[in-house]
């Protein structure tokens, strides 16, 4: 693994492959390894970076709050330290967040963006008070676990280990107040990206597994319409289709993939 700098200290990286960069970015309390999957695949085409959120992994856990806001800033870093051409970003959950908004705030970074049950969130007062409640470190701590067997659906090895991980990080009180802190902060209008879709103008593919019920299929059809031009396809899995259903999430990210570089190629 290597590292860069970001104001959120180093995050620690993999770097496979070569051509056209494409960038994994992992959810609440999981790290790169999420993807393994499907990066020996990818990376035989493609430069394919995956890295380790700030509070996550291997990456630094600096003294101030975790939360959607130091996430996205961190990308913005990490991207510039890494002086990257424009690239294709696949994101699931927060990181569909951080990637969503590159997208808007720096658009010549980003080629491509592949959406992984993540969205434009309607923020409700249910959904607020649904955030805030989990963003009590005690409360995450106990429900994380549950949570995140439930979203997940398990069926694969990697989808397993990926729940095994979450869950440890969870009942340690660091993970319960980096989960706690960057679910308060789902609640704010800073992870509102809404209001700014029209910014959004990167070909986007929007990828859903039906049966995650945390982050339910309706938000990623209103983020669809939200984002004239963008696509929704729907795998039946859980909150992360590439470990889930790596073969048929392939054969829908591929061809996009294929489509950017040779928009990019010829730009």
């Amino acid at each position: 693994m290597a590292e860069v700098q970001t104001r959120c200290g180093r995050i620690w990286f993999t770097d496979q492959g070569s051509g056209l960069p494409v960038v994994l970015l992992h959810a609440n309390l999981c790290d790169h390894r999420d993807f393994d999957p499907i990066v020996a695949e990818l990376a035989r085409d493609y430069r394919v970076i995956a890295l380790d959120w700030p509070w996550h992994g291997e990456s630094d856990s600096p003294p101030l709050e975790a939360g959607v806001g130091p996430l996205a800033d961190a990308l913005e870093d990490f991207t510039e330290a890494l002086d990257l051409p424009p690239a294709v970003f696949i994101g699931n959950s927060v990181g569909g967040f951080a990637a969503a908004r590159l997208a808007i705030t720096h658009p010549g970074r980003v080629a491509g963006l592949v959406l992984v049950n993540a969205g434009f969130v309607p923020m409700n007062l249910m959904t607020r008070a649904f955030c805030r409640l989990m963003g009590r470190p005690a409360i995450a701590g106990l429900a994380m676990p549950g949570f995140t067997r439930l979203v997940m659906r398990a069926r694969t090895a990697n989808d397993r280990a990926v729940n095994r991980r979450v869950v440890a990080r969870a009942r340690t009180p660091q993970g319960a107040a980096t989960g706690a802190a960057l679910w308060r902060s789902f609640a704010t209008e800073e992870y509102n990206l809404r209001p700014r879709a029209a910014q959004l103008r990167a070909p986007t593919l929007i990828v859903w597994g039906r049966k995650d019920v945390g982050v339910p299929l309706r938000i990623g059809r209103g983020t669809q319409a939200a984002l004239p031009g963008s696509r929704l396809e729907v795998l039946d899995t859980g909150h992360m289709p590439f470990s889930s259903e790596p073969s048929a999430f392939l054969a829908l990210v591929r061809p996009f993939i294929e489509s950017v570089a040779e928009t990019t190629v010829t730009t």
